[in-house]
């Protein structure tokens, strides 16, 4: 039951950021404002996602995944240029969230999990990753109208 109703949730806020993501000019990856870049937040959505698959559902991180912003988006020092290697990578992590998901027994929805960031249920997991993904919409949308407001002047 419980996946049931987050996943049209989960889908229709994935939805929305990952559209935003593909209309994005892949010369704006590299706009920052501060030490973060578009590349790099988006970067850290997808592996965000990934952690929060291992630490709530018990889905371990592919071996093929190095996690390069743990601590945000500020803290890597490779630049994430490629849109179409950043859109594939947001997508494969929204399919292993996914999948950890559906997996999660119903009765586990619900007990709280102690990780690296403090304990919530799996339930409150999925609302801060959604609330996390907003975040950094919000903050890509800023970084872009300042970047122009700076290239004008």
């Amino acid at each position: 039951m419980t996946f049931s109703t987050i996943l049209p949730l989960w889908n229709s806020t994935q939805d929305r950021f990952h559209s935003m993501v593909k209309k994005l000019p892949e010369q704006d990856l590299t706009l920052q404002l501060g030490p973060s870049s578009i590349g790099n937040m988006l970067r850290h959505n997808a592996e965000v996602e990934y952690m929060f698959a291992n630490w709530f559902f018990g889905q371990p991180i592919p071996e093929d995944i190095e996690i390069r912003t743990s601590r945000g988006a500020a803290n890597t020092e490779v630049a994430q240029e490629n849109l179409q290697e950043l859109v594939q990578f947001l997508e494969k992590s929204n399919s292993h969230l996914i999948q950890a998901m559906e997996a999660l027994p119903e009765e586990e929805w619900s007990q709280q999990k102690d990780c690296p960031i403090g304990a919530s249920t799996p339930l409150e997991a999925v609302g801060r990753l959604m609330y996390h993904a907003g975040i950094h919409a919000g903050q890509i949308s800023l970084i872009q109208k300042c970047s122009v407001k700076q290239e004008s002047l």
